[in-house]
């Protein structure tokens, strides 16, 4: 699995999502070779290089990281940017780090992924109906990306969103991503100056009925361990988001697994 899309095939597919499926890929290499923001280019590289010894014998992607999911998703899981020693060496969003163990938990449990866990590219996981990706594409320092590299970044997403023609809800892990798909949803319905956004909250919603600025945004807590350890981010509060989000996307409830 490369990142773009995991191929899942379904009987009732849009029309035309094979062209998507390759289009898709085409983007995710181009993210690949993006070197725009210096510092994050990097730091990167320096982690990839020295690595972490629990990892010491592994290659490390060290590159951005594409988005990647159902090509017609219709909810957009929209996170910070890779952890260090996770998507950027694993070379996919929340992957290989605490962070995506406690998220993809939760997308099996809401039917949203075919199984709970998430270890590395080609582990048999696929998303059904959903799509990952993140405000920034490489790996900050500090895990501390600024507002100039997320703006210098958004052009990656508008691409992605062009492209993920279904979707209609974007779900924003974290305060980062909600000011990220709120100046997304700005440029969609052609604002000409920008306007703060909303405060973000856990369980937030930001509607968008007559579809005029093309997605909903719901916030949910980003689910570090910061957040996960401290117990500010439970198990039941991120399962009700993805729930909620089912329903605000027009996707059938899932029978909800054990936890």
């Amino acid at each position: 699995m490369s990142g773009a899309a995991n191929d899942l095939a379904t009987d009732a597919r849009p029309a035309g999502i094979e062209a998507r499926i390759a289009r898709m890929a085409q983007l995710a290499a181009e993210v690949g070779q993006c070197e725009s923001c210096p510092r994050l280019v990097s730091w990167r590289r320096q982690v990839a290089r020295e690595r972490r010894a629990a990892f010491a014998e592994e290659v490390y992607w060290g590159r951005p990281v594409p988005g990647f999911g159902d090509s017609a998703a219709r909810v957009l899981l929209l996170g910070l940017a890779p952890a260090a020693h996770g998507a950027n060496r694993t070379g996919r969003m929340f992957t290989g780090d605490r962070s995506g163990d406690f998220l993809f938990a939760a997308l099996w449990r809401t039917g949203f992924a075919n199984q709970p866990t998430s270890v590395g590219r080609g582990d048999g996981l696929e998303l059904r109906g959903a799509f990952i990706s993140a405000a920034v594409r490489c790996a900050p320092p500090d895990n501390r990306p600024s507002p100039q590299e997320r703006d210098r970044c958004a052009q990656w997403s508008v691409r992605e969103l062009e492209l993920l023609q279904d979707v209609r809800l974007v779900v924003c892990l974290g305060a980062f991503a909600w000011r990220a798909a709120w100046e997304m949803r700005l440029r969609w319905a052609g604002a000409r100056r920008r306007v703060a956004p909303p405060r973000f909250a856990h369980g937030a919603e930001q509607i968008d009925p007559e579809g005029l600025e093309r997605f909903s945004m719901l916030g949910c807590f980003h689910p570090s361990q910061q957040n996960t350890f401290t117990g500010r981010l439970t198990e039941p509060m991120i399962d009700g988001v993805l729930e909620r989000a089912r329903v605000l996307a027009g996707l059938p409830r899932a029978g909800r697994r054990a936890r």
